[in-house]
């Protein structure tokens, strides 16, 4: 995108019928939106905490001088008639098909903004985000591509309040480091396949192992990923996400197959949770809603449910 396509600007005005209740601005510059969107990410650090850390880590990576991405990646800002914030969205993900993200807003402002991306020239595949501004989104994209939107994917967003200590369990945290690129990778790919699995999903949906070396070895770098080892064997991963306006986010979570049922996620989601909160954080993650293992676990250390959203694909 050029240095002029990346401004914010309104999309084109509709040459006939009504004008739109809400403006959309669009944007390729992570820095920009974050001038126009940061108090409204900042009044809910919770419900905001995925725009807000896609959005920290993209200006962290335009100040260090990396291309722009192949895929899709804008942020947008949508106004109400008095030029308020009515709602924010982005396009950035990596994986097919590039869903939109979408965060609370009115209807009519969804509505706005899936007809905005519409008269860009691009193709919706998939919305996520929350519920109900994401399935609006998803419905009014549909219509514009003669299609069909249908939920994959039922998720739950979950603060952490007081910590409650699992049962002990043999091993300790350790944080990942090169030496285990291989088993994160692996565990990463594994990560898409056995939560469909679980949640009784056919494995159909929209794909998430996309992470490469070099981002793997740079969450070591970060101190991102840590794992719970057994007598020097790891048996779970869990991940987070550096705080942004004082959330950090938990994720990814895996055991393998062969270690369930011993305790180990409570033990590492526990350890990390109380690592971030001695930092001074808040502490969120995500549920697959179908998923009942993962919810009992998270719920049974202290997790208490914020917003329910979805992952929508339109085809």
């Amino acid at each position: 995108m050029s240095d002029a396509a990346s401004r914010a600007q309104p999309p084109p005005r509709r040459p006939s019928g009504h004008p739109p209740r809400h403006e959309v601005l669009l944007t390729g510059d992570p820095a920009e939106f974050l001038d126009l969107a940061e108090a409204h990410l900042a009044a809910d650090p919770v419900l905001t905490t995925v725009v807000a850390t896609v959005t920290h880590r993209a200006i962290v990576a335009v100040r260090e001088g990396r291309p722009a991405p192949a895929h899709p990646r804008w942020w947008a800002v949508v106004r109400d008639a008095h030029g308020e914030v009515a709602g924010l969205a982005m396009r950035t993900a990596p994986f097919a098909p590039y869903p939109l993200f979408v965060l609370p807003m009115p209807a009519p402002a969804a509505v706005e903004l899936a007809r905005a991306v519409h008269e860009r020239g691009e193709h919706v595949g998939g919305v996520n985000g929350a519920l109900p501004s994401a399935r609006v989104v998803a419905e009014e994209a549909a219509r514009l591509q003669g299609a069909t939107a249908e939920v994959w994917e039922h998720t739950r967003l979950f603060e952490l309040g007081d910590l409650v200590e699992p049962a002990p369990v043999p091993g300790r945290l350790r944080a990942a480091g090169p030496e285990d690129l291989e088993l994160c990778l692996a565990w990463f790919e594994a990560f898409f396949d056995d939560a469909a699995e679980q949640a009784g999903r056919a494995g159909d949906g929209p794909r998430e192992d996309y992470i490469t070396n070099e981002e793997m070895l740079e969450r070591f770098e970060a101190g991102r990923i840590w794992l719970w080892d057994v007598d020097g064997e790891a048996v779970h991963m869990t991940g987070f996400n550096h705080p942004s306006f004082g959330v950090a986010r938990v994720g990814p979570v895996y055991t393998p197959k062969e270690h369930r049922g011993h305790g180990y996620a409570s033990a590492g989601v526990a350890a990390v949770s109380r690592m971030l909160r001695g930092q001074g954080a808040r502490v969120c993650l995500f549920t697959d809603q179908a998923n009942p293992t993962s919810n009992r676990v998270y719920q049974g250390l202290g997790y208490r449910p914020v917003v329910d959203m979805a992952n929508l694909r339109v085809r």
